[in-house]
Order: structure tokens, then C-alpha cells, then sequence
């Protein structure tokens, strides 16, 4: 049975509406600030293959649109009414639930004693066990540090709460009457989905209903290619860095070769970085996985936003994710910090579309998202934990936009928390939570400025966790000309003489005094920063985005006495010479690209993921040891001598060739 196209847009609008609302569900009666003002949360329809036919466009996540609940229903076997699934094991789910801390819960909606449909949502909880409070830490090196593991299991049963289960789940978090009124709130919000179903159901039929939930994935996957037709045949490849893998100096490399044709596009990550021993590892289980195709929903939305948001917008997309690599790792890495990885993934896919569509596509966003974390005495014996904000930078500017400040929806859409709630909540003094001045990188259009948030603590003994600190080394890229946003910076008791710069961290020890100060990146630019209108930098300088010596030193725009001096900014801008390069990395990149090459890189990452898993960390160590032996400590902040780079890259060669 096919619909018709009224039909199916009244129905496709209809079912959208019944996933928003059971959003707004989880939201007004969530327990977290993390579910009440972050949004760290969504829902969704799910058809009898799993697999998402009505996703929310406005409240929650916006990124997992491709996940599938089909392995998960499957391993519990027959379901009935009053059935929820509950898991949070990221293989067990293959890849449904991301790191532990998610729990999803999967219903199954009943019409006349048969499946029609399934509801799905997930939600952020606090804390789920493991070494650190919430959970998550960069520096776990197997997934059994990261809390308990739920395979697929019953939660509810005919309608009743499982109490064996609800007994683990209590038992083996710090925050169990956080984690359960939230768990209450997302089966509230899968009651709301089967009622509005039922409704919805009552007034179309069931038949017409079912064909809707097949007709919209059809017809998202025609429009997506359309899409993707647009877009000039050919490989286009771009590649760039994780700073870090939170335990050694070594960085992190996700490669990408994107293949369009026809009106579909073939995503291989060959060439990227073999899992790591830390946290930072994306099990997508090797499919079109959310973390993995999220730039693919943004480009097909952007040029067509007409386009019903469901699994089909991935149809048209194909993976090769080899495994053993970052980007597909094999159990039980840790997974806790993966939206580190899965934000860098966004950035060279955005790269590599940007070689295909210059003019659309814009440069590298900030490249983080820190869930900053607060676990402090709760006078018992025990720890309150809460999310301070999940801080983020800007987006990347584009061909005639500038980026936007202090925003970015890059991944997961998530919103800031209110200071007074976080005040409320927690023994913290917010005092600065503002833009970062002269961080958007410097262009035609100029990239959105990073943030700072200044908090200072109140309670002795308590514990800072800032998971996802990215991009304090490797700075996110301009575009076409426009320079790179500025990097990243953590601060323990900035302007006093206890300050202390501090990379990444895991539990930060604070007490009452202490302030605690994250700045984040801003974005990069696009187009040669001399070509940008020079009452544009004055404005930007009134706004405070951009100080006047900036605009001076970095758009050549003299400002005297609040407007703009024509003479001296023409003889400044002359002796401004525009890049000629497409990226704009900044020199740490430049200066690690001249001793680690990506012609040189792919071979050896492809033939260190064929190794076996117990050599493959020790070999990739040994090679990147014996590299950085001839480059000076500090490399690549620290600048080395031609000699020294040449006598680097020979030992890579090497390396890569014995291999």
C-alpha cells in the first residue's frame, strides 16, 4: 500500500508531532539538570525493522536519527504489552546505546494484539558506576571501568517494573534517586508515544499508519539523493587530529575518503588511527552509524530542509569502517569520552564535502563539547553530581555568513544551563560565563567566538571532570583563505599566583577558594581576512568579539576613536599576503603534517588495524617513540630544524614499510 503524497505529509507531520511530545514529556518531569535544561535526551518512532521513522527536528539530540533498536529487540525475545527494554551496553546493543551513561529504553506499541510500531528514547544520567563520578573518565582503558553494563533486558514487564533489575541499576550508582526519576520520565514519555500513536492510529487506521511509517523512510532516501546528486562526482579526502589520547602525547588521526556517485556517497574511514587504550574509541559496530554520518543529515537538511528527518536520509550512504580502528573498536575498549572522536569524524567529513562544495560547506567549528562536571560532598558520605554546562565554542563561518558566537549544534544540540539553577544545585560562584574575545579565526567571514566559564568553588574536597577537552593543541581549520580559531585552554586560579595551565584532565581535586576557568575554542574563518568590510571589524569590535588590537594586527582595520581610519587601514591591509592554502590549520598542524605526511600516515594506520589487537597499541607506540626521538620535546607547539623533520619522516617511512 502506497499513500498518497497529502496523506503522507499530513501523517509524516503527525507522527514528527508525537515524537516532539514525547520529548517535551521527558523533559517536564526529568529529575537531572541534565534532562531539564540540557536536553542531553530524545525519543523517536520505530518501525518493525527497528529502525527510526519519526524523529523530533526541535527538542533534544539531533544526531541519532541512524541508530537501530533491531539488535536490541531481538535479544530479548518475545515481547507483550507492557514490555520495556532497557540497555545501555554499546555492544551488546551493537551500537545503539553510544558509552554507558546513555540508558535506552525501547517499548513495543501493540494495535489489536500485534506490533505496530516501537517507541524509543534515551536519556544522559548521572552517574552509572565505574572509577569516577559520572562515570566517564578518558583515561579508562576497557569498557568494565566505566560503570555497569546493561545488556538488553526487561526493565518492565507486562507493565510492572522489574525489581531485580531496578535493585542492580540502584545498587551500582552514586546518584540512584537521580537516575531513577529519570528512568520514571522516559517511560512517561514512551506512554505518551503509544497514546498519540493509538490516537493517531484511530484516525488514519492502522494499515494507512503502517504504510506511512514505510513510505516516509522511502520517500527521505529519494529526496536524499537527490540531494547528494548535487554534489560533483569524485573522492575527496581530508584528514585531521584528536590532540591527544588523554594518556600519551600522541595524536589521534581520523582519515577520510568520501566517494560520490549517482546520488549516493561511500564513506571510508581506511587510513584513521587504530582504536586507542583510552576512552575515546566510537563503536559504531562497523555500520552508518550517528557518529559516524551526522554531516551527511546536516548537508541533505541544509540543501533541502523539505526532507522528512528519518533513517532514510542514510539510505544513499555507505561505510567502510575497518575494525580495530577508532572508528570501529573491538570490545571491550572504553567508549566513554566517544563524542571526542565523533566531533572530530563531523570535522573531516565537513572537510572532505567542503573540497566537493566550496561554497556551501563552511570551516572546522570549534571541535569540542565538555560536558564540565561538578562531584562535590554531599555531607553523608556520598557525592552530589551534576553537569555545570556542557561547554562548546562557535561554528565554523561560511561564504558569506560569519559563524556563530558561542553556539554550536554541531552533534548533540544540547542548551546551556541557567547560572541561577546551576547556583542552586551545586556549592559554586559562577562569575564569568561569557564570549571569548579574538577566538573566531580571522576571514572574509569571520568563525564564532569560543566561551569562558569562570566558576569558583565553595566546598573543600570536591571534583572537576571536564571529559572531551579538544583542541588545545591542533586548532580548528579555516576555510578558503580564513585563518584557524584559537585554541583551547584550561585554567586552575587564572590571575592569582596559584595559576596553573592545565591540559586534559580526569578528577580535578578543588577546594573552597579554587576557581576553576575552561576557554574554549573559536572557529574557523573563510575568505582572506583583508577582504573583510571594515565597518564589519569595527562592529565586531563594539560587540566585543574582536579587541582593536586584533582587528589591527589580524584584518588590517585601524580604529581610531571609535571609527575606522581609511588611510592607515589601507597601508596596513597592503602588507597583508592572503593564504594559499584551501585549510587553514595553524602552524602545529603544519609543522606535525611535514614529519607524520598523509600519504605515509594511510599506509601505516592500515596496516597497524590488521595487526592483532594485543600488538597493535604496543607496535603503534614503539614506531611514534622512535619518530618523536628525533624532534625536539614540545614538538609540534615547539618548532624543529629541517634536518630534524627529515630524519623523522625517514624513520615513519621506515617504520610504515617493515610493517
Amino acid at each position: 500500500m502506497k499513500l498518497d503524497p497529502v496523506t503522507l505529509a499530513i501523517l509524516g507531520n503527525k507522527l514528527a508531532a508525537v515524537s516532539e511530545e514525547m520529548c517535551l514529556t521527558l523533559q517536564r518531569t526529568g529529575r537531572t539538570l541534565y534532562v531539564k535544561e540540557t536536553a542531553d535526551f530524545a525519543c523517536a518512532l520505530a518501525g518493525l525493522d527497528g529502525r527510526f521513522f519519526a524523529y523530533p527536528r526541535s527538542i533534544g539530540v539531533s544526531g541519532f536519527v541512524g541508530l537501530e533498536c533491531g539488535p536490541a529487540i531481538a535479544a530479548v525475545g518475545t515481547l507483550e504489552p507492557g514490555d520495556v527494554i532497557l540497555t545501555n551496553d554499546p555492544y551488546r546493543s551493537e551500537g545503539l546505546a553510544t558509552h554507558l551513561p546513555d540508558l535506552h529504553m525501547i517499548e513495543p506499541y501493540f494495535h489489536n494484539g500485534k506490533i505496530v510500531a516501537y517507541g524509543w528514547c534515551f536519556v544522559h544520567c548521572s552517574d552509572v558506576g565505574g572509577r569516577v563520578p559520572s562515570s566517564i573518565s578518558p583515561v579508562n582503558t576497557e569498557i568494565f571501568q566505566e560503570g555497569l553494563r546493561i545488556p538488553p533486558v526487561k526493565l518492565m514487564k507486562k507493565g510492572e517494573m522489574n525489581p531485580d533489575v531496578a535493585l542492580f541499576l540502584n545498587a551500582n550508582s552514586r546518584t540512584p534517586d537521580a537516575n531513577m526519576g529519570d528512568i520514571r520520565a522516559m517511560l512517561a514519555a514512551l506512554a505518551a508515544g503509544r497514546r498519540r500513536l493509538e490516537q493517531t492510529i484511530s484516525q488514519h487506521g492502522a494499515e494507512t499508519v503502517s504504510a506511512a511509517a514505510v513510505d516516509l523512510v522511502t520517500y527521505s532516501a529519494e529526496k536524499a539523493r537527490t540531494v547528494l546528486k548535487r554534489v560533483p562526482a569524485g573522492t575527496y579526502s581530508f584528514d585531521d587530529y584528536l590532540d591527544d589520547d588523554a594518556a600519551t602525547r600522541l595524536p589521534v588521526r581520523v582519515a577520510l575518503s568520501a566517494t560520490f556517485a549517482d546520488g549516493e556517497v561511500h564513506l571510508d574511514f581506511t587510513g584513521t588511527d587504530p582504536q586507542v587504550s583510552t576512552a575515546m574509541n566510537i563503536p559504531s559496530r562497523g555500520r552508518p552509524h550517528a557518529w559516524l554520518t551526522l554531516r551527511v543529515l546536516a548537508l541533505v537538511n541544509t540543501l533541502d530542509p523539505t526532507t522528512p528527518l528519518n533513517v532514510g536520509m542514510l539510505a544513499p550512504v555507505k561505510i567502510t569502517a575497518p575494525e580495530g580502528s577508532l572508528v570501529n573498536p573491538q570490545e571491550p575498549a572504553a567508549v566513554g569520552v566517544r563524542h571526542a572522536a565523533a566531533i572530530r569524524v563531523n570535522d573531516v567529513l565537513n572537510g572532505a564535502f567542503g573540497k566537493a562544495l566550496p561554497d556551501v560547506m563552511p570551516a572546522a567549528s570549534s571541535g569540542t563539547v565538555i560536558p564540565v562536571v561538578m562531584a562535590e560532598p554531599d555531607g553523608h558520605g556520598g557525592r552530589r553530581v551534576q553537569v555545570i554546562e556542557p561547554m562548546i565554542g562557535g561554528t565554523g563561518a561560511r561564504k558569506g555568513r560569519d559563524g556563530i558566537d558561542g553556539r554550536d549544534s554541531g552533534i548533540s544540540n544540547l542548551a546551556n544551563n541557567p547560572v541561577e539553577t546551576v547556583e542552586a544545585e551545586l556549592g559554586i560562584e559562577i562569575t564569568t560565563y561569557a564570549l571569548r574575545p579574538n577566538s573566531g579565526g580571522a576571514g572574509q567571514w569571520r568563525g564564532g567566538c569560543g566561551m569562558e566559564l569562570t566558576f569558583r568553588v565553595l566546598t573543600d574536597d570536591s571534583n572537576v571532570l571536564g571529559r572531551g577537552l579538544e583542541r588545545l593543541l591542533f586548532r580548528p581549520w579555516g576555510s578558503n583563505g580564513g585563518r584557524p580559531g584559537m585554541p583551547g585552554q584550561l585554567i586552575l586560579n587564572r590571575g592569582t599566583e596559584r595559576e596553573k595551565h592545565l591540559g586534559k584532565i580526569d578528577v580535578l581535586t578543588v577546594n573552597a577558594g579554587d576557581t576553576v576557568t575552561f576557554l574554549t575554542p573559536g572557529a574557523g574563518g573563510w575568505g582572506h581576512p583583508a577582504a573583510r568590510d571594515p565597518q564589519a571589524v569595527l562592529q565586531d569590535v563594539a560587540n566585543g568579539f574582536v579587541t582593536i588590537e586584533a582587528a589591527a594586527s589580524d584584518y588590517g582595520v585601524a580604529i581610531v576613536d571609535g571609527v575606522v581610519d581609511a588611510v592607515k587601514t589601507e597601508s596596513l591591509r597592503k602588507g597583508m599576503v592572503a593564504s594559499t592554502v584551501v585549510n587553514g590549520q595553524g602552524v602545529e598542524r603544519e609543522r606535525w603534517d611535514q614529519a607524520f605526511p598523509a600519504s605515509v600516515m594511510d599506509g601505516l594506520n592500515r596496516s597497524l588495524v590488521a595487526l592483532p589487537g594485543s600488538v597493535r597499541q604496543r607496535r603503534r607506540r614503539e614506531i611514534f617513540d622512535a619518530v618523536l626521538a628525533e624532534l625536539p620535546e614540545g614538538f609540534p607547539r615547539v618548532a624543529a630544524t629541517q634536518t630534524a623533520v627529515n630524519a623523522a619522516r625517514q624513520r615513519l617511512e621506515a617504520a610504515a614499510g617493515s610493517l
